[in-house]
């Protein structure tokens, strides 16, 4: 149902592009705008990962960590990637004390996977292995490819907005509405193609949701994990996010607030109905019981001394003979 409602809206984008642009530019409007937004675009798809990453800081891991959490956090996504008849993705973490994480890279080939030092010290071992599955569907389903079409036929509806302020010319009579319908349609067009690009969004979560409650093979430990996300997000600032919102859709949860109505002006459905089609899914598989509702956030006081290693702003230990904390859960 998501890939045919992902069909459907690129094909209301394609059409829109189609329409607009024979109204504004005819042929040669049409061709150019669409070969200008295609370069910018092809440009972001090849190099999209690399360009991410550093601006996040991701710091790539493996095994060999000195941290228990981190070898596990690895030893997971890749049997996972296994299991997914998937190419070991490049696997990161990221210093930031939000619970959060994300998949970029423009095939499975060249993917990576990032989670926060915060996802890692708040969360247990299998809610950590149900968001990591999340974003191992994004890879196994080509999401980057289908957001990068996406982001090329808006783009291309923008220019057209913007070729018809400033490069209309002509007789405003020839054209449907004269000025004041090229305003209009100057000003509705972009805000229609980003509505159709946030709804693309939209389902392709849900669809990364299902997906990868079936790699880990546990949806109540993704349900579980978003509530999480979500109730720590809204008191832990994502400052590489704050700067960059136009990144804010590859998160597994909005890291610019916590706020998930299921609107029309989001980039994330609620994460409340999420949670719903998870434990719907998860009853059909003969799991019982419901997800506890997520504590409170509490703010927690920076750390006073740094670690040196790579997991800097995280309370999770640098070692196993010296826990900074007590031990929980799967983790021990």
């Amino acid at each position: 149902m998501n890939h045919l409602k992902t069909f459907a809206l690129l094909a209301v984008m394609t059409a829109l592009f189609m329409g607009i642009g024979y109204l504004i530019g005819k042929g040669p409007g049409m061709a150019v705008a669409l070969v200008v937004a295609a370069g910018m675009n092809l440009f972001s798809y090849w190099n999209a990962d690399k360009i991410v990453l550093k601006m996040y800081r991701a710091q790539p891991v493996d095994e060999t960590h000195p941290n228990a959490v981190v070898r596990a956090y690895v030893a997971d996504v890749k049997q996972m990637a296994q299991d997914a008849g998937l190419p070991l993705p490049n696997i990161t973490i990221i210093p930031n004390d939000q619970p959060n994480a994300f998949a970029t890279g423009r095939n499975p080939q060249n993917a990576a996977v990032a989670a926060t030092t915060g996802l890692l010290d708040m969360l247990t071992r299998d809610e950590i292995r149900g968001v990591m599955a999340h974003e191992l569907a994004h890879v196994k389903n080509r999401d980057t490819l289908t957001m990068t079409v996406t982001a090329t036929v808006a783009g291309a509806i923008a220019m057209l907005a913007n070729f018809a302020l400033f490069f209309g010319g002509g007789d405003d009579r020839e054209r449907p509405g004269g000025m004041i319908g090229t305003i209009a349609l100057m000003l509705l067009a972009p805000m229609a193609a980003g509505l159709v690009q946030m709804a693309i969004s939209r389902a392709r979560e849900y669809e990364a949701d299902r997906v990868g409650a079936e790699i880990a093979d546990d949806p109540q430990a993704l349900a579980s994990a978003l509530q999480k996300i979500e109730a720590y997000a809204r008191g832990a600032v994502n400052a590489p996010a704050e700067r960059n919102p136009a990144t804010a859709h590859m998160f597994i949860i909005n890291p610019l607030n916590g706020k998930g109505a299921d609107n029309l002006f989001s980039t994330h459905p609620a994460t409340g109905n999420r949670v719903r089609a998870l434990m719907d899914m998860g009853a059909k598989m003969g799991m019982g019981g419901r997800v506890r509702p997520a504590p409170a956030f509490v703010a927690r006081a920076p750390s006073p001394v740094p670690s040196a290693g790579p997991i800097r702003g995280t309370s999770v230990p640098t070692t196993d003979d010296a826990p900074a904390t007590p031990p929980r859960g799967p983790w021990g």
